[in-house]
């Protein structure tokens, strides 16, 4: 289905409508269902006027100061993670080609270590872990360039990347102090816990600037995905879109480590998830960013209160269900 505005149309794909829409559906009930329930439970007229200034003390306390930013973070920053792993699955035509393995995410973790190791505070450690991920793709990228940036390259030396800055994190918890290492590796499982609208915001800021990026650059990389030679044939800037491509990407990934640490396996599974139940030949990005809101939404609610009272971080779940995800991808990509 193809809709024109003038000089310019925009083709849709029914069934992609349809699982966004029910994407869309399945995160409203996982927000209701986080804002409500708890030690204290909120009935939804109460969510509703809490929301809007005109609830109870007691509704506006637990829904507009405590529940609300925590849930609108995790939904920023699933989608963030989301999005970025379809970015670059898309450039690396590679399922494995997330964050997570091609050494972004550890370099992210590296910053927010030295930040905390340097008696940082928790915005210092935003910060740091965002400048990690830049300075990380940098130098894969700059490694990974030969006349261009092959998938199967940026893949590779990612991997190395990774085991690398893995070397060096665990080093560096080895040698800071024991509260250091303590408050370090409490932030390197990602967790969810104690966040408000000042780590929403940066997020939400990101994802308004960088998501029309994503967009515009949204049909070139698919075209990309055939081949660079097809690409350019058709009058694809293939080494431009690449470059804008792997920026959005890395913003994405290093804001949503700032805000809610090393999350592990959104990236990798949100855009595999979304392009299975679309039945996309290539990886879809509004469904992978629904996707990675509602996985990581979900898995923080999960903890919260189906596995209460023990409450896990979020990153603890997200790894549980990620690895089991990625043995069975394994499994079916070996037959």
């Amino acid at each position: 289905m193809t809709l024109r505005f003038g000089p310019w149309s925009v083709r849709l794909a029914p069934r992609a409508l349809l699982v966004g829409a029910v994407l869309l559906v399945v995160g409203f009930a996982v927000t209701v269902a986080a804002l409500a329930t708890g030690e204290f439970t909120v009935p939804v007229p109460d969510i509703v006027g809490a929301l809007f200034g005109q609830g109870t003390p007691v509704a506006e306390l637990i829904v507009g100061k405590l529940r609300a930013p925590r849930v609108v973070t995790g939904l920023l920053v699933g989608a963030a993670f989301g999005l970025s792993g379809a970015i670059f699955q898309s450039l690396t035509r590679n399922p494995l080609g997330s964050p997570d393995f091609i050494g972004f995410t550890a370099g992210a973790s590296t910053g927010g270590i030295v930040a905390v190791i340097a008696g940082g505070s928790a915005m210092v450690i935003a910060g740091g872990a965002l400048a990690g991920c830049v300075v990380t793709a940098a130098l894969v990228y700059a490694l990974a360039y030969r006349g261009g940036v092959a998938g199967y390259r940026l893949v590779l030396v990612g991997i190395g990347a990774n085991a690398l800055l893995l070397a060096v994190n665990s080093y560096l918890l080895t040698r800071a102090n024991i509260n250091d290492a303590a408050t370090a590796a409490a932030w390197l499982t990602g967790s969810l816990t104690g966040r408000g609208w000042d780590h929403a915001g940066p997020v939400a800021l990101a994802l308004l600037v960088l998501v029309p990026l994503c967009a515009a650059i949204a049909r070139p990389l698919r075209m990309i995905e055939m081949g660079d030679d097809a690409a350019k044939a058709m009058g694809i800037r293939v080494e431009t879109v690449r470059a804008l491509a792997i920026a959005a990407g890395v913003l994405l990934s290093g804001v949503a480590t700032a805000a809610a640490g090393p999350v592990a396996f959104v990236a990798l599974a949100a855009p595999q998830l979304a392009r299975r139940l679309t039945r996309s030949a290539g990886v879809t990005m509004g469904a992978s960013a629904l996707m990675g809101a509602v996985l990581l939404t979900a898995a923080d609610l999960a903890a919260q209160r189906v596995l209460a009272p023990t409450q896990l971080p979020v990153g603890v779940l997200t790894a549980a269900i990620g690895g089991t995800y990625l043995v069975l991808l394994l499994r079916k990509e070996r037959h």
